[in-house]
């Protein structure tokens, strides 16, 4: 599964959602989306200018976590 961790990353550069929406020029409610890890898919001119926007790699924002094994 990925996890994004795009929180994390505006906690670290002390950026609100509205600032970051200004800033990347995406909506409020697609930002809010992709934050709270509802987001089934993410164009690549989006995670670059994010990337920009928050001084990041998409390896800050993005991340894989393995799903459990059966039976654990």
């Amino acid at each position: 599964m990925i996890v994004v961790n795009l929180d994390v990353m505006m906690a670290k550069r002390k950026m609100s959602l509205s600032q970051l929406s200004e800033k990347v020029d995406i909506t409020l409610a697609n930002l809010s989306i992709l934050k709270n890890n509802k987001a089934k898919a993410v164009r690549f001119s989006t995670l670059e200018a994010i990337c920009a926007a928050l001084d990041c790699q998409p390896g800050d924002i993005l991340e894989f976590v393995p799903d459990p094994p059966e039976g654990a």
